[in-house]
């Protein structure tokens, strides 16, 4: 390979630069406004809303939570006040002022609405010992207010994430209470409404159950971390760190997305969000050094949506997972490990491989940050995810590690005038860590319905049933129903709400089979996640596409082949837990390594090129070794063989593959 070297930009001497994506915050918006109007209150009430949230919750880490009804209630509450004023009816965006009669009609609704919300709490905290002690004894006020708090919880949903999740929870509200009219092992009996209201209103099945639980406790804490992280300018060193240590080599820029996201991800869990903030100077220098547009667009959408497994927040549901598993939170971003790292290493395959093949050039170095220059400025954000992980592993409860890392992280910002906060950069941080934790709320309210329903119904015990007998026995047909699944469910629900909901019907038919239940787990997470690069519906691929300017469906369907590895290693993992920690670590680290020889084949095969084109027979044969590589060290495949054999024999020929086309290119050289 002929080492070519760019110096774009243009000048020798010019640095890169970009412009980084800053999205004001509603109080800096109502700040800016001169006067007095509609739209400056709103946005006063707004921030005023978050920022008590935020400041609530940081309370509530320090000197513990109140009564769990009283507490969970309360952050639902101001989420979907939130929600409110910030999805209007209407109005495209809440600070677009009432220009006709309808839409003032629509904003009074609002309003109704807003007290409407806070009149449920203030029914609920009343007298909360006597709410809590009517379980089973529900008065008809009882009925009427759950009643208004399902159909509230389900608008919010629907302007915060989204009608297909409206619909799937409904799908289950009607199951639940009018079983009698479905058929098949739909059919069952019909649960009355008071019942219906005891469990999903009043106890903490429903509603009030696990997942708003964890939103209330964990996630908005981890959420605003990353909130004021990015607020201190960690967007912009993340990326330049991952310039100045990529960008020299082939392929750089597209290395730089890759490495880039995955820094990103581990304090954002939105893949369209990291798509914007580093595809927007990622994604032109890529198409500038020769990259066509719809694979910049789609190494972009692939890594930023790696975002969303990558540890430590991992898109929310991490937290989720070890409340379901009952196992310390720790445990689970444990266990994400190896599955990101071979997530990310085999986009980092296809972009070499495709830099090679199409000649692009490499950035000249003197265009380049120094790495030591962007660690001088910026050592203190890293430092701040270490304290967060270290604590995390001392044992420290989430809640307590997240509050001390962002204290550390709000004091150690002072040590650099560039990454230094003002009073208003630290109160628009919380403000948008709320903001960005208030859809992820509504759709555990929202899934918080499906659970109850699935609870009180019976659902749930009957579909697993139904789901084995139709796979027969056979795991792979299961695990395959099982992503189709999770993939349909997540082109219109979050990455949480899929999880949770395919944790409630489909996981416990895994376990049932034997799977180890972390693998089950993060394998309805994994599919839940995937749908982001999914055609038909991919919106980290058509977000990527507008910046790439290449069309939406071909992006998308390039993000699904360079995102190969979140389709296999799900599939890896449950048969071979060693990927998860599951075991000896000796048998971790030898599965760890076969897989990335396994990852480095395929990658090969779908970019049908290494240090040359490579024809169909050999792809397809490699192709076979490379699966064969993928297979676990401890299971016989084979009736009779030892199970580290085929995967053995296919780690051997992928290797000796690569030694060869190595060989064959140097002697041609000569």
């Amino acid at each position: 390979m002929t080492d070519t070297t760019s110096t774009a930009p243009d000048s020798k001497t010019e640095s890169l630069h970009y412009d980084e994506v800053r999205e004001y915050s509603v109080l800096e918006t109502a700040l800016m406004q001169r006067g007095f109007d509609v739209i400056k209150w709103l946005a006063v009430i707004v921030s005023a809303v978050a920022i008590a949230l935020a400041l609530f919750h940081l309370f509530v880490a320090v000197f513990g939570t109140p009564e769990s009804r009283a507490f969970r209630s309360t952050h639902l509450t101001g989420m979907m006040v939130l929600a409110v004023l910030l999805y209007p009816l209407g109005r495209k965006k809440w600070s677009d002022r009432p220009a006709s009669l309808l839409q003032w009609g629509l904003f009074a609704l609002d309003l109704v609405l807003v007290v409407a919300i806070v009149g449920i709490q203030i029914y609920t905290l009343y007298d909360l010992d006597a709410f809590n002690q009517r379980e089973g004894a529900l008065i008809p006020s009882d009925l009427w207010v759950g009643s208004l708090l399902i159909a509230l919880v389900l608008e919010t949903t629907r302007r915060a994430v989204g009608i297909p999740m409206v619909l799937v929870t409904l799908f289950f509200v009607v199951h639940t209470l009018y079983a009698n009219y479905f058929f098949g092992f739909l059919y069952g009996p019909p649960t009355s409404f008071r019942k219906y209201m005891d469990i999903v209103f009043i106890r903490s099945e429903g509603i009030f159950g696990i997942p708003i639980s964890v939103a209330a406790t964990y996630i908005v804490l981890f959420i605003i971390f990353g909130a004021i992280l990015i607020r201190t300018g960690a967007g912009r060193m993340f990326i330049d760190l991952a310039i100045s240590l990529t960008g020299h080599r082939t392929g750089g820029p597209a290395k730089a997305s890759v490495v880039a996201s995955a820094f990103l991800g581990t304090v954002s869990g939105s893949a369209v969000a990291n798509v914007v903030t580093t595809g927007s100077f990622t994604i032109p220098l890529m198409k500038k050094l020769g990259y066509r547009s719809k694979f910049a667009g789609a190494v972009e959408a692939c890594a930023s949506s790696g975002g969303q497994i990558t540890p430590p927040i991992m898109g929310a549901a991490a937290f989720i997972i070890a409340e379901f598993m009952r196992v310390s939170y720790f445990t689970v971003i444990i266990a994400a490990i190896i599955p990101t790292l071979l997530y990310f290493a085999t986009i980092y395959f296809m972009v070499d491989i495709e830099a090679e093949k199409d000649g692009i050039k490499r950035l000249d170095r003197r265009t380049l940050p120094k790495v030591w220059h962007v660690l001088k400025h910026g050592w203190h954000q890293l430092l701040t995810l270490g304290v967060l992980l270290a604590l995390l592993g001392m044992g420290y409860s989430p809640m307590m590690s997240a509050f001390w890392a962002i204290v550390a992280l709000v004091a150690l910002s002072f040590r650099d005038p560039l990454t230094r906060m003002s009073p208003v950069d630290l109160l628009a941080a919380l403000e948008s860590g709320v903001r960005a934790a208030m859809p992820v709320t509504v759709a555990c309210g929202c899934a918080g319905i499906i659970i109850g329903s699935i609870f009180v119904s019976g659902l749930g015990l009957k579909f697993t049933n139904e789901v084995i007998n139709l796979a027969d026995g056979n795991l792979l047909f299961l695990l395959i129903l099982t992503g189709i699944a999770a993939i349909i469910l997540g082109m219109g629900m979050t990455t949480t709400a899929v999880y949770i909901t395919v944790a409630a019907l489909i996981v416990p038919s895994l376990i049932q089979m034997k799977v180890e239940p972390m693998a089950a787990h993060m394998f309805a997470f994994y599919f839940g996640v995937v749908s982001t690069i999914t055609p038909p519906v991919a919106l980290a691929s058509f977000a990527a596409a507008a910046i790439a300017g290449s069309r939406p469906m071909e992006t998308a369907v390039e993000s699904a082949r360079i995102g190969i590895a979140k389709y296999l290693v799900p599939f890896a993992f449950v048969y071979n837990p060693a990927l998860l920690f599951e075991g000896p670590l000796w048998l971790t680290a030898v599965s760890g390594i076969m897989a990335f020889i396994s990852l480095w084949g395929l990658s090969v095969v779908l970019e049908g090129w290494f240090r040359g084109p490579i024809n169909g027979v050999i792809r397809i044969v490699l192709a076979v070794f490379s699966l064969m590589a993928l297979m676990p060290l401890t299971e016989e495949v084979v009736p009779g063989l030892p199970g580290f054999i085929l995967p053995s024999v296919g780690v051997a020929a992928v290797i000796a593959f690569t030694i060869a086309r190595q060989r064959m290119v140097s002697e041609a050289a000569r």
